[in-house]
């Protein structure tokens, strides 16, 4: 197959400017845990919500939850924004947002909600079920899911762009870490790159295999959906960062907390923040694991 991985007409981006590589960039001391733990919410008026500054909590908000509002919350912690590509190739079995438009919306998140840790890129899921809405090949997601990261950075190099490793075995995660090089991108100097593909089957020996191995070649991993059996299966001290919206889904299941008058939990920041306190104390004790060295 002939592919460029532009597929926008645009120059070479940028150069980023990225703060010096530890030495054993996958390390961070056990006490950081709580900084990159995403809660994921619906509710974008969580940014500005003083309970999630008070105990550092960052937050995860998909880009279909803030685009097209007149007005934005000023964050008053650190959040992500998820680009919501699962939904995207799952709805429509192609983007239906453009990268300029994306590109966009997220600087417009960056100049006027503030505080945003990263942006992930337009990627590309590699699930079989995906594959089978776009009519695509593995290899063709990859090359897209570059693409996105190359555009993006084009259209924009000072937002924090997160790139995005994709693949479903082994050798095709190297591969996309291959096309990446390839293009004159060295994934060790990113901050944080997302690891997809991985969520539906995070506890199972294969996700913690590719895990292991993109955290030997010195990528800060982040896990996207990252469930309480998935980090402690093996990949909590293997991943700098991980967002997950389980808590939502457990709490439509079960009884409103103790003074809560709603039908169920499922957008309520009392029992969220109660899920991930209990999420994260839950984790094996890696100290020894974890210290940073230099």
């Amino acid at each position: 197959m002939t592919a460029t991985l532009f597929d926008l007409p645009a120059s070479a981006p940028a150069a980023r400017v990225l703060p010096p590589a530890p030495v054993n960039p996958g390390r961070r001391s056990y006490d950081d845990i709580d900084r990159v733990t995403y809660l994921g919410t619906h509710q974008p008026s969580w940014l500005a919500r003083p309970e999630f500054a008070e105990d550092c909590v960052p937050l995860c908000v998909a880009n279909h939850r803030l685009t097209g509002r007149k007005t934005l919350p000023r964050a008053v912690t650190p959040w992500m924004l998820d680009s919501g590509g699962f939904t995207e190739l799952s709805k429509y079995g192609r983007w239906t947002v453009s990268p300029y438009a994306y590109a966009a919306d997220a600087r417009r998140y960056y100049d006027e909600i503030g505080m945003m840790d990263v942006c992930a890129i337009q990627d590309w899921m590699c699930e079989d079920e995906i594959l089978a809405n776009t009519g695509l090949t593995v290899a063709d997601h990859q090359l897209k899911t570059v693409a996105s990261f190359l555009n993006l950075m084009t259209l924009d190099a000072e937002l924090p762009w997160m790139p995005v490793v994709q693949g479903f075995t082994l050798d095709e995660y190297l591969r996309c870490v291959d096309l990446y090089e390839r293009a004159g991108i060295d994934l060790t100097l990113e901050p944080v790159v997302g690891i997809g593909s991985v969520c539906r089957r995070q506890g199972t020996k294969e996700a913690v295999r590719i895990i292991e191995t993109l955290w030997s070649m010195g990528l800060r991993l982040h896990g996207f959906g990252f469930k309480v059996t998935g980090l402690r299966n093996g990949a909590s001290h293997l991943l700098y960062s991980s967002d997950s919206m389980a808590w939502s889904v457990n709490a439509t299941h079960h009884a409103p907390t103790t003074g809560c008058t709603h039908q169920h939990c499922g957008n309520c920041p009392k029992y969220a923040l109660a899920w991930r306190n209990r999420m994260l104390n839950s984790l094996p004790d890696h100290r020894q694991l974890l210290t940073l060295t230099a």
